[in-house]
C-alpha cells in the first residue's frame, strides 16, 4: 500500500542497522526505551527528520535550530549543545558506514517519569535521545506521477491550542487526518486552517501554481518546514514568482499545478485533490524545474 511521499524502497540492510540510544550505539533489536519514558507515556518531546548525502547532513544547522527552539518552547533541556548532538548523529551514521540515501529520525523526549503523569516535575534524570538512521530512498514514481490528496475535516489548530510550529511527538491530529485521507483513497491529507484557508498537509507542505506564480500558505498554521523554506528561496533566486498568502480550495481546484515538499521526498507533484485532476493530472513544468533546482541545491549543500 502506498504511503504518500513517504513511500520508500525497502532495503534489507535496515534489518541490521545500529541505533543510538542516549549515546550507546546498539543493534536494532536491542534499541529500546522505558515504558516510563515521557515520549511513550505522553508524546512529550520534539524530533527532526534529516537526510545524509555524500557523508554530510543536509541543512543541519536549520534542523538543529528548529529542534532547539522547540525544546526551549516546551522548557526541555536536551542536555547537549547543537554541535555535540550533530556530532552524535554523524557518529551513528558512521558506525553504520552510511554515506548517501539515508534518512535519519532524531528524537528527543523529556526523559523517564517516576510515575505515569504529565507534570514535567515528576521526570527523573535527563532527556532521552534516540537516533535512527535508515537506508531509505523514495520510490521513483513519487517524483514523476505524484500523489493524490483529500481535504479532511481535521484543522490545523491555532497556536493557543497546540502550536503547529512545534515539531512535537504529539501528532495525533495529523495521524487522524492521515487516517481520514487513507479511508477516502488518497495518499495524504490536505488540511485547512481555522479560517477555512489551505494550510498544509499532514506530513508535507503544500504549494500550487497559478498563471506561473507559486503559492503556498502564510505559514501561520504549519511547521516552519526546512524544505518549504528552501523552495521558496529557490523561487526567489531563479525569478519564479512566489507568494505566501491565504487561498481557498476553489483556487486550489483551478490551479495548473500542485506539489508538496518535505525532507524525505524533496519536491513531489500532486496529481489530484478531492477527486479533481490538478491541471492535466501530470507533473507540471514549474514543479519539474523546482525538483531540478532542489536537487542541485542538495548537491551544493553537501559537496566535498
Amino acid at each position: 500500500m502506498a504511503k504518500g511521499t513517504h513511500d520508500y524502497n525497502d532495503d534489507p540492510r535496515n534489518r541490521d542497522i545500529l541505533i543510538s540510544v542516549n549515546g550507546e550505539i546498539v543493534p536494532r533489536a536491542e534499541a529500546v526505551v522505558s515504558v516510563f519514558d515521557s515520549g511513550f507515556i505522553l508524546g512529550d518531546g520534539v524530533w527532526e527528520g534529516l537526510r545524509l548525502h555524500n557523508g554530510r547532513l543536509a541543512f543541519a544547522n536549520a534542523h538543529m535550530d528548529r529542534l532547539y527552539e522547540g525544546a526551549k518552547a516546551i522548557d526541555m533541556d536536551i542536555g547537549l549543545n547543537p554541535e555535540k548532538l550533530t556530532a552524535e548523529v554523524l557518529r551513528t551514521t558512521e558506525a553504520n558506514e552510511m554515506v548517501s540515501d539515508v534518512h535519519i529520525r532524531l528524537m528527543v523526549t523529556r526523559g523517564i517519569k517516576a510515575t505515569p503523569y504529565q507534570d514535567p516535575r515528576v521526570t527523573v534524570g535527563g532527556a532521552t535521545i534516540v537516533i535512527i538512521p535508515e537506508h531509505k530512498t523514495p520510490v521513483a514514481e513519487t517524483a514523476t506521477k505524484g500523489i493524490g490528496l483529500f481535504t479532511v475535516h481535521v484543522r490545523r489548530g491555532a497556536p493557543d491550542v497546540q502550536d503547529p510550529k512545534l515539531n512535537s511527538h504529539s501528532k495525533l491530529n495529523c495521524i487522524t487526518a492521515c487516517i481520514q485521507a487513507t479511508k477516502a483513497g488518497a495518499d495524504e491529507a490536505l488540511m485547512l486552517d481555522p479560517h477555512g484557508f489551505v494550510a498544509t498537509c499532514n506530513s508535507t507542505h503544500f504549494f500550487i501554481v497559478r498563471k506561473g506564480e507559486v503559492w503556498t500558505s502564510t505559514g501561520d498554521y504549519c511547521l516552519p518546514g526546512i524544505t518549504r523554506g528552501n523552495v521558496i528561496q529557490l523561487c526567489r533566486d531563479n525569478d519564479i514568482p512566489v507568494a505566501e498568502k491565504n487561498f481557498s480550495l476553489t483556487e486550489v481546484y483551478g490551479a495548473e499545478e500542485s506539489f508538496v515538499t518535505g525532507t524525505f521526498a524533496g519536491v513531489a507533484p500532486v496529481r489530484e485533490i478531492d477527486g479533481r485532476s490538478i491541471g492535466d493530472g501530470k507533473r507540471g513544468a514549474t514543479t519539474q524545474r523546482l525538483q531540478e533546482l532542489y536537487t542541485d541545491l542538495i548537491a551544493r549543500e553537501c559537496a566535498g
